[in-house]
């Protein structure tokens, strides 16, 4: 059953803002997408107002989730400070507020009164650990390399999920050849694709693979919440996170909504590149989680038909930053034809050359990374 807007609008007519007016007629709706049953909506308001709205945010996404043929909604409120305004106090989410995790009341604030933004943070049932793989720039590879290292750590026994957090150039979709839609179980969450015995997820499956994603940071943090809290990922090991690139919402939506294990970072040996690494490692140091090291990605060029090695982009430069900032060393990724068509071809080399040498460079640093969180995931099985 197709959804349209009209639909939308017409329940959400019914729907007062905190000023008694109808949210239709309250000037604050965005262009409303509707389509194969999916809904995405902003709420655009002045921030100081933005505590009062967020009771209507969670009232809006629940009635446009009743339309008939809905089968995802995603309402964001975008709450923008005026010019010459006081900043407005920190939100507190409601407990029922769905997507949204609860505050632990039982985290005492940071001097001065302020409430740190890690003081939201809270578990995902189910999931041992949460890790990150994350870049400085886009083009180092990062994708690829969160898909094999996940396949990299399922191959060493362990339950593993895939959430694809690039909300506006999301790969994995394609990395995978995975294109069905989500179904949603009894409890209206999200059940994950699965697919070389990973649990998968990705805003790829939600929208067409063409359609252009021009979302604001609010409504990218709403999507990422939703994603991670949303979606019924059953028990795993290790969820790993593939970030989009750069230092911006999504990251930091991650790393105030769950207490992140650790940050794998993607590089490519050359200067441009390492210096986007180093702020993408100094931003996950900056909020507190560990970084398990750096991997340097498309080390060198190996040529497939003689085996000869070419340094294009220099070499080495991921592991001397790696040397010189006190962090691991993961291992060194060729560029080589046989991991770009593989993976362009939704088969990762991982799963499609088990025995190849590409392969058992992945579970290496998956095994470097699996022994790192030891600890975290012995604890959550007992």
């Amino acid at each position: 059953m197709s959804v349209t807007q009209q639909q939308v609008l017409d329940r959400l007519a019914k729907i007062k803002s905190p000023r008694g007016v109808a949210l239709t007629n309250a000037n604050v709706l965005s262009a409303i997408s509707a389509s194969d049953g999916k809904v995405f909506f902003s709420i655009n308001v002045d921030a100081a107002e933005a505590r009062a709205w967020e009771t209507v945010r969670a009232e809006a996404e629940a009635a446009v989730r009743a339309i008939p043929g809905v089968t995802t909604a995603m309402v964001a409120l975008t709450a923008e400070r005026k010019a010459g305004s006081a900043p407005p106090p920190p939100p507190q989410p409601s407990r029922g507020t769905p997507g949204v995790p609860p505050v632990h009341a039982h985290k005492p604030p940071p001097q001065g009164g302020a409430q740190s933004p890690m003081a939201r943070q809270s578990e995902i049932p189910g999931i041992a650990a949460v890790i990150a793989v994350a870049s400085g720039k886009g083009g180092v590879g990062k994708s690829t390399t969160a898909l094999n290292l996940a396949l990299g750590l399922r191959d060493l026994g362990l339950k593993v999920g895939l959430l694809d957090a690039d909300i506006y150039g999301p790969s994995v979709p394609r990395l995978t050849g995975l294109h069905e839609k989500p179904e949603l179980d009894g409890e209206r969450k999200m059940i994950p694709l699965r697919r070389f015995g990973l649990a998968i997820m990705s805003i790829g499956f939600l929208v067409e693979e063409e359609t252009a994603m021009i979302w604001r940071g609010p409504m990218v943090m709403s999507a990422v919440t939703q994603m991670l809290r949303d979606v019924a990922w059953g028990t795993l090991d290790v969820l790993v996170v593939d970030m989009p690139p750069g230092t911006g919402d999504a990251q930091l939506t991650l790393a105030q909504n769950v207490p992140l294990k650790g940050a794998v970072i993607v590089s490519t040996p050359q200067d441009l590149s390492l210096i986007d690494a180093r702020r993408g490692l100094a931003m996950f140091k900056k909020v507190n989680v560990p970084v398990l090291g750096i991997v340097e990605n498309m080390s060198y060029f190996q040529c497939p038909h003689c085996g000869t090695k070419s340094d294009i982009f220099g070499h080495g430069g991921a592991r001397h930053e790696a040397e010189k900032l006190g962090v691991p060393f993961l291992g060194e990724i060729p560029l080589h034809m046989a991991i770009r068509a593989t993976s362009d071809a939704g088969n990762p080399v991982v799963d499609s050359e088990p025995d190849g040498p590409h392969a058992a460079i992945y579970r290496a640093i998956a095994g470097q990374v699996r022994d790192q969180l030891k600890g975290v995931i012995a604890a959550a099985r007992s």
